[in-house]
């Protein structure tokens, strides 16, 4: 298992699992009656339908159900990705509907990571400038660009990879870069769509085991939409979605993480 404590000292927050812990998680993420509809062709389909979830710092979620269940969706909108038709996110307590899409862009960068399971890596450029864009868009220094990717690669296992074109890694490394992407500079949330949807299974469980291991050694909220019931269960919580709707929660007791 990788430490993250080694490359990612831990600072102020920490994570609570929701099995070891009956403390209130601290909200950081919250959705109030979010609705969604799409219109094609002058139809209406109504992709979300009023959606209240609070997400609490340190949190450690799932969100399953079947396709066309709403869940990739929900992930877009709480994440600033998408707009919705009707309701609010709010995150630590600030309402994101006012913001310009400059705004969001920066919140964005800021505050969350993202790897999903289509790894949108530029195959012509190095591993390096694949994992330094938010950083760039960002404006980081030259020396925290270095430093911050550095430990980045060292965190995922890919520092002899740093200067190799992502176009000649494997699957696994692919998706390990785009951990390592989502990791620069410090985020808050982690959104994970489908993370080892395209990855074989023994691949698969070590990038999920970087991904837990984020939550519970850094203490990254960690939002995974999946297929995978394995992987959901290893989750502190699960919501399930139906037609456009949160129809169960499950809060886990005894997780193997």
């Amino acid at each position: 298992m990788i430490n993250f404590r080694e490359h990612f000292p831990v600072g102020s927050r920490k994570c609570f699992s929701a099995a070891a812990s009956a403390l209130p998680l601290k909200s950081m993420l919250e959705a109030r009656d979010l609705s969604k509809t799409y219109t094609s062709d002058g139809v209406d389909y109504e992709a979300l339908k009023a959606v209240d979830l609070s997400i609490g710092q340190g949190d450690c979620l799932a969100i399953v159900g079947k396709s066309g269940s709403g869940k990739s969706t929900l992930m877009h909108l709480l994440a600033c990705l998408d707009a919705p038709t009707k309701g609010r996110v709010f995150i630590d307590g600030n309402d994101t509907s006012s913001l310009s899409e400059r705004s969001k862009n920066t919140l964005r960068n800021e505050k969350f990571g993202f790897v999903f399971q289509q790894f949108f890596l530029n195959g012509r450029d190095t591993v390096f400038e694949n994992v330094v864009l938010p950083m760039r868009i960002r404006g980081a220094s030259s020396s925290q660009i270095n430093a911050e990717t550095t430990a980045a690669l060292s965190a995922v296992g890919l520092e002899d990879k740093i200067n190799k074109k992502a176009k000649d890694l494997s699957g696994g490394e692919k998706q390990r870069v785009c951990i390592a992407r989502a990791l620069v500079g410090g985020p808050q949330i982690i959104f994970a769509d489908e993370p080892t949807g395209n990855l074989d299974s023994n691949t698969g469980a070590a990038v999920e085991n970087l991904l837990f291991d984020l939550n519970r050694e850094k203490g990254i909220t960690l939002v995974v939409v999946t297929h995978d019931d394995e992987l959901a269960r290893r989750c502190n919580r699960v919501i399930e979605m139906k037609d456009g709707r949160i129809v169960a929660e499950h809060r886990m007791e005894a997780t193997v993480r």
